[in-house]
């Protein structure tokens, strides 16, 4: 009889993924695999999978133990490995209240982003301290099509560039990452964001998520929007000394980022387990041939 495995559907704000529970990191999950598992047509489907490991047993979140009990060892859709993913921390966040390993009120999970507080609310919603924005030197430009914008350089220990538009429909198919330069401003690539306003501090944004393509939402994309956006309003919340909020819609639904006068970024919304079930090791195996 085949080894049988368990996994999870869940989303936050439709950025949906695929979680593997694996508390001992006993599974070899390759980047073919990661890519097998998250395929809508031949695989279960996703933007990217949530390997669930306890830090202890993980390489790169070994010395995060002590302040973290499990790691989030996140992929992108296509196997690559990413930094950081705002929505995957509450998602990971739901599991592990879902599986009983924690209850509402406040956790720490770790990440190769570092490790991330987060609070699970009675009301069903999750905020993630998603830490502090990088705000990088120099001028960035994306294209698409015939069209370019300046952006903005933001770094949520995952690469941003923030381009403000005048309707979401010119960042085109989003299919392929949007060209950008200069090179050396994103060596690994980049998620870049397209954003136009809805009103006071709201704001509407699509994302290409490197790695991913186009996605539903993009949790690290929306602090950095909302980064972005508080720059080009003045409300640098270090300058003024109040926190600067903005409510960010994304495809998916909706997203409030707060950013304090010490840097720190809160991300709040919501997070979703779909179904559960199990999938055939030998099928995951035929399918990276």
């Amino acid at each position: 009889m085949s080894t049988r495995i368990a996994f999870l559907k869940g989303h936050g704000t439709e950025n949906d993924f695929v979680i593997v529970p694996d508390p001992e990191n006993s599974l070899d999950l390759t980047p073919a695999a990661v890519a097998a598992l998250c395929d809508r047509r031949a695989g279960i489907g996703g933007d990217g999978v949530l390997h669930v490991v306890r830090s202890a047993a993980h390489p790169e979140a070994a010395g995060m133990a002590a302040e973290a009990e499990w790691f989030m060892d996140y992929r992108n859709g296509d196997g690559t490995v990413a930094e950081m993913c705002g929505n995957g921390v509450r998602v990971f966040a739901r599991y592990l209240q879902h599986a009983g390993h924690v209850a509402e009120g406040d956790l720490a999970i770790a990440t190769r982003g570092g490790v991330k507080s987060v609070h699970l609310a009675k009301d069903g919603d999750v905020t993630v301290g998603m830490g502090a924005a990088r705000l990088p030197e120099g001028d960035v430009t994306v294209r698409v099509g015939e069209r370019s914008w300046p952006a903005r350089n933001v770094n949520m220990g995952n690469p941003h560039a923030v381009a403000f538009v005048d309707d979401l429909a010119h960042a085109g198919d989003l299919f392929t990452p949007p060209p950008f330069g200069p090179a050396a401003a994103y060596p690994d690539g980049v998620n870049v964001e397209f954003v136009v306003d809805r009103g006071p501090r709201h704001v509407a944004m699509r994302v290409h998520e490197r790695g991913s393509g186009e996605t539903r939402s993009c949790g690290t994309g929306a602090c950095a929007v909302a980064v972005a956006t508080a720059r080009r309003d003045g409300a640098d919340p270090a300058v003024t000394g109040t926190p600067a909020t903005y409510t960010v819609d994304v495809p998916g639904g909706r997203l409030v980022i707060t950013e304090r006068p010490d840097g720190q970024i809160e991300m709040t919304g919501p997070a979703v387990i779909v179904a559960e079930g199990e999938f055939d090791a030998e099928w995951l195996e035929n399918a990276v041939r």
